[in-house]
């Protein structure tokens, strides 16, 4: 069986949705403003300067630290994050929709108090199923999300066997690589996603060995820390309310 050496993972910096998702939680809205489709919501201002932090995590890096190999969902807010994370850097990239963020169908674009107030069977059945396996319909729920980042994982492995292999993807599928890699069961991660919300631009990284993968770094923020422009930001994404 085909193992990669090294496998890290940031999510993609502050979005536009993220910052009118948050304003509309904030002033109790039913919607969040977003002109784009999901797909097409670009970076912040400040999600720029979070990812020319990354570029200079990156640069610092040994050169036998760093990515053989870069995979990016193909949402705009992620290539552009990975476009300016590896600007002048000459690393393979390759898009994948398999790292593409949580789908939730007719959910989309609601807030929490608006799924309450248009959906409250749905905000109903999420309570009673949970988080993990709560499929809204036309979306996914956290589980079908698993089987396209084991199937992702499996490929990337038996293309780049043995090397280092850097992903740009959101927030949700950080958090599921941290289940698959370290064998987290249900209660761990929805204690772990609900302690510690995956910021933005945050780095995650882990190793393998004989003993399985080792994590090195989870939603570290120390280089976005350092500089006063890039400041860490959590929200979540449009497309994944806490209802």
């Amino acid at each position: 069986m085909h193992q990669l050496e090294w496998i890290g993972i940031i999510r993609h910096g502050e979005s536009v949705g993220n910052v009118a998702a948050a304003t509309a939680e904030e002033e109790g809205a039913d919607l969040i403003d977003i002109a784009e489709r999901d797909a097409d919501v670009p970076l912040s201002d400040t999600g720029e300067k979070q990812a020319e932090a990354v570029a200079g995590w990156l640069e610092a890096l040994p050169d036998d630290e760093r990515p053989d190999v870069v995979v990016v969902s193909p949402y705009v807010r992620t290539k552009q994050t990975a476009e300016i994370a590896l600007k002048g850097l000459d690393i393979p990239t390759v898009r994948d929709e398999r790292l593409r963020d949580r789908e939730l169908g007719v959910l989309d674009l609601h807030t929490v108090h608006g799924i309450q107030s248009k959906f409250p069977e749905e905000s109903k059945r999420r309570q009673r199923l949970g988080k993990f396996y709560y499929r809204p319909p036309g979306g996914e729920s956290w589980a079908d999300v698993l089987l396209r980042i084991r199937s992702l994982l499996r490929d990337v492995a038996e293309d780049h066997p043995e090397q280092r292999v850097l992903f740009f993807a959101h927030d949700a599928v950080v958090s599921l690589f941290r289940y698959v890699l370290e064998g987290l069961d249900e209660e761990e991660l929805m204690s772990s996603a609900k302690e510690s919300p995956i910021a933005n631009c945050s780095i995650s990284s882990w190793r393998w060995s004989d003993k399985g993968w080792a994590n090195e770094l989870y939603n570290d923020v120390r280089h976005l820390e350092q500089d006063e422009s890039a400041h860490p930001t959590a929200e979540e994404g449009v497309d994944a309310p806490a209802v």
